[in-house]
């Protein structure tokens, strides 16, 4: 293998680890550029702390929820970007067309600040124009109640707070629809819909105190160092403690290899850092369920179960059995891209601990058979009894702060009838039964000209989404789209026949009410719910917060409402104590959010206990290992779309991914160096990527290619760019979740003129 690599501009190798001094600068960097000097250092102390604020940046809870400040570098980017003293005015948007901020970039858009006003859009000057609240209020309420309940589609970002979200869910019900696409579709969805099947829940088993005891830790298809960076205190304390973890993922990632935590004083005084894997297993992109069938395989015939409890607590072990044993090792070994002697190895490891975590993340659901593979990971759990005992059981890696709590708090197109049933009790009213969309059905419907209005409570709906090439110009037919939002996205210039940009308040943000000053809570991924109180004078003393802004537009549509919006937004305790009388878990809610820390909900298997139909543990079937993925052929290989270092979903903090050594540009794709070289191709060289799949036109143009290391096969890019290469219908049937992690892709060079440019 040729090393002589080509000099690329904005390429070059990051020898440090993750953490450490580099972390250190980068805050710095962005508290400066973003932030008041004076502020920023009060702010960032006041990040998860009892009397302060939620952070933004992820869903991992923090210990105890106590008074240790815990530096987080991504944390504190999440907090200076929404702590930013920038700010978007009507002055702004009078100077700026919408077909000229169009040409700007992601990065561009959300970095010219906070927006400050209600805005409408004026097409004749072709300019976001500022309303008074109550006139948009007004005008939304008369355009939803001219269309019909379900031609409206009501968008939620996890950000969300538990009691905006509550608020959100009524309104949609009450307007008589259960259209509820959100961003769970495009991440989580999977484990929403797989866990129940497997283990009666949708969430997560572990808590904090079991790292504490646990004996191993496998970690499959996720990047802690970038998408759950609070995460990193755990993995450093258990590596330094000897505990074994095992990853299995595409590329290599530097948290996952070392990490210098700048809570250490010896580390970042000695430059020194701390190893994190044990053993790194880079599996294929698509190849995790064939890697999850050896380790079952061996582990069968090691004949290392746990018998009684495969016998007392589960149902469907022999069907399961027959079917490892019926999937051969050749099949594992080319779909997993791994030695048989290395997963065998897994399983010796796996054999003899008494205690396992299986944490994992959206490489393991962004898969056209990714609650198949939420499942498999569950199978492996229960072969062991590792579910429901100290230090052992399953961890879904949520992105967003509290995307749990709002599906917690009835953010779903697919609600229990049980649920809706309470609803109706609680408010007076009869809810809607039919199921509603999910977030790739709710972007079909606008494509084929069914869904007439958008609602967006925060996000970036299009650029999230799939197939930008049909997406974009469905969202410019609507009759109405509303964004509540704290900054300019390009979501919102995907303008219809009437758009309104509704300013709301940060998390870090003083909320004050008729009653005073208020608090929301949050529920992190491992289910504690703890309440978040913003601290900071608000961007513009226009602001208003999530929840009175969906109490003031329920409030002008729905004329013959039972509830008293306004009455429930004017004290925060008021909605909870509605939530506490509709959702069980709740109960004394009000009281005990006031307590540091707040409160875990119920979690039955944690107890042995089973919410299934059967009342046992379920093990599953996985339909083959993917042998004959769409678009497989010659010279076609597998996509994972992946976030930047200096990213959150679709906000881009800055052009630089440090740990993998791209600076100032995203136009990049990862490739094997050996790929390289059997497509005649070379570092540098810019290239074309086309989607291989049939009827499918998807293309993304002039990218450079970046020797790493990534599995054979295998190729990745930066979302969202590349979610242009995604059709909508590449998905997984049982979720709905888009397939970002294993697109079939064909990788062709521009031109040899292009090459020596």
């Amino acid at each position: 293998m040729n090393h002589k690599r080509r000099a690329v501009p904005g390429i070059h190798h990051y020898a440090g680890p993750a953490g450490g001094w580099g972390a250190l600068k980068a805050t710095a960097i962005a508290v400066r550029t973003q932030m008041d000097a004076f502020d920023a250092p009060a702010t960032l102390l006041r990040t998860n702390q009892p009397d302060g604020f939620d952070c933004p940046g992820c869903a991992w809870p923090d210990k105890e929820h106590k008074s240790t400040f815990q530096f987080c570098e991504n944390g504190a980017k999440a907090v200076t970007w929404e702590a930013t003293t920038k700010r978007v005015t009507p002055a702004f948007f009078a100077e700026h067309t919408v077909s000229a901020l169009w040409e700007k970039s992601d990065f561009e858009l959300e970095g010219y600040g906070r927006l400050t006003h209600p805005m409408k859009y004026d097409p004749q000057s072709d300019t976001f124009r500022p309303v008074e609240w109550d006139d948009a209020f007004a005008r939304i309420g008369e355009v939803l109640r001219g269309l019909a309940p379900n031609q409206v589609e009501f968008y939620t970002s996890g950000r969300a707070s538990n009691e905006a979200a509550f608020l959100y869910q009524l309104f949609a019900r009450e307007l008589g629809t259960n259209n509820f696409p959100d961003c769970s579709n495009m991440c989580h969805q999977a484990t929403s819909v797989g866990l129940p099947r497997s283990i009666g829940i949708g969430k997560g088993t572990v808590s904090l105190e079991d790292f504490d005891h646990t004996e191993l830790v496998i970690s499959i298809g996720h990047n802690p160092g970038t998408n759950h960076p609070r995460m990193m205190g755990t993995l450093h304390e258990l590596a330094r403690r000897g505990v074994p973890i095992i990853v299995f993922n595409p590329l290599r990632e530097t948290a996952l290899e070392r990490f210098a935590d700048p809570q250490s004083v010896r580390e970042m005084a000695t430059y020194s850092a701390t190893d994190i894997a044990s053993t790194y297993y880079q599996v294929k992109a698509g190849g995790d369920a064939a890697a999850l069938k050896g380790i079952a395989k061996h582990l069968l015939v090691l004949d290392a179960l746990d018998d009684d409890f495969i016998a007392t607590q589960t149902q469907g072990f022999a069907e399961f059995a027959a079917d490892i044993a019926a999937t051969s090792w050749e099949a594992i070994e080319r779909e997993s891209g791994l030695r048989r002697a290395d997963l065998e190895n897994v399983a010796q490891i796996y054999a003899k601990s008494r205690a396992t975590i299986i944490t994992y993340g959206m490489g393991i659901t962004q898969h056209n058979k990714g609650t198949a593979n939420v499942r498999l990971i569950a199978d492996l759990l229960l072969l062991r009894g590792n579910i429901g005992k100290p230090g052992a059981g399953i961890c879904p890696l949520r992105g967003h702060s509290n995307v749990q709590g709002n599906r917690t708090v009835g953010i779903t197109e697919k609600p229990t009838a049980a649920f809706l049933d309470r609803l109706g009790t609680v408010f007076g009213f009869t809810p809607p039964t039919a199921h509603g969309h999910d977030a790739v059905q709710a972007a079909q419907a606008m494509i084929d000209g069914e869904a007439k209005a958008l609602l967006c409570l925060g996000g970036n709906f299009a650029v999230a989404m799939p197939d930008h090439d049909k997406a974009f110009p469905a969202l410019k037919t609507l009759d109405l789209s509303v964004h509540v939002a704290t900054k300019l996205n390009r979501t919102h210039l995907l303008v219809g026949k009437e758009t309104w940009l509704l300013p709301c308040l940060g998390r870090t943000e003083l909320d004050m009410q008729r009653s005073g000053q208020q608090s929301i809570t949050v529920e992190d991924s491992m289910s504690m719910v703890h309440a978040s109180s913003g601290k900071l004078k608000p961007a513009s003393p226009l602001l208003r917060s999530e929840p009175a802004i969906v109490a003031g537009i329920a409030h002008a549509t729905l004329t013959n409402s039972n509830t008293d919006w306004l009455e429930l937004v004017a004290d925060y305790d008021r909605i909870r104590d509605r939530i506490e009388q509709t959702l069980p878990g709740f109960e004394n809610f009000n009281a005990r959010i006031r307590i540091a820390g707040g409160f875990r909900m119920p979690l039955p298997p944690t107890e042995r206990i089973w919410p299934t139909p059967t009342g046992k543990a379920m093990f599953s079937l996985f339909d083959g290992v993917e042998e004959n993925l769409p678009g497989e052929g010659e010279n076609v290989l597998r996509l994972v779309t992946l976030r930047s270092h200096d990213q959150y979903n679709t906000t881009i903090y800055a052009l630089d991914d440090r740990y993998r050594g791209v600076f100032g540009r995203r136009d990049v794709l990862f490739m094997n160096e050996a790929d390289m070289q059997q497509l005649g191709l070379e570092h540098g060289d810019r290239v074309d990527i086309t989607t291989a799949l049939p009827d499918s036109q998807q293309r993304l143009n002039d990218i450079t290619l970046v020797a790493y290391s990534i599995a054979p096969g295998t190729v990745a890019a930066y979302y969202p760019e590349a979610n242009v290469l995604v059709p909508l219908h590449y998905l997984d049937k049982e979720s709905g979740t888009p397939s970002y992690k294993s697109v079939p892709v064909h990788i062709t060079l521009r031109s040899k003129e292009i090459r020596a440019l």
